[in-house]
């Protein structure tokens, strides 16, 4: 077996093409780039809330005067 060509990857996208259509291949890149948004979203709000929970837990420093 000798491994994956430029041409092999074409004749299988080509296949995946006709197999399910350009329509619902765009539909499903939709879908995929919302989910992957979505999460990167979530990430970001989790580690904000993670950082604020962390500075609560934290005793205000005292300054001396």
């Amino acid at each position: 077996m000798e491994g994956l060509s430029i041409g092999k990857l074409l004749i299988v996208g080509a296949l995946i093409v006709l197999l399910f259509g350009t329509n619902k291949l765009r539909t499903l890149g939709g879908d995929l780039g919302a989910a992957i948004k979505g999460f990167k979203k979530a990430m970001s709000e989790d580690d904000t809330a993670a950082k604020h929970a962390v500075s609560e837990d934290r005793p205000a420093e005292r300054s001396r005067d």
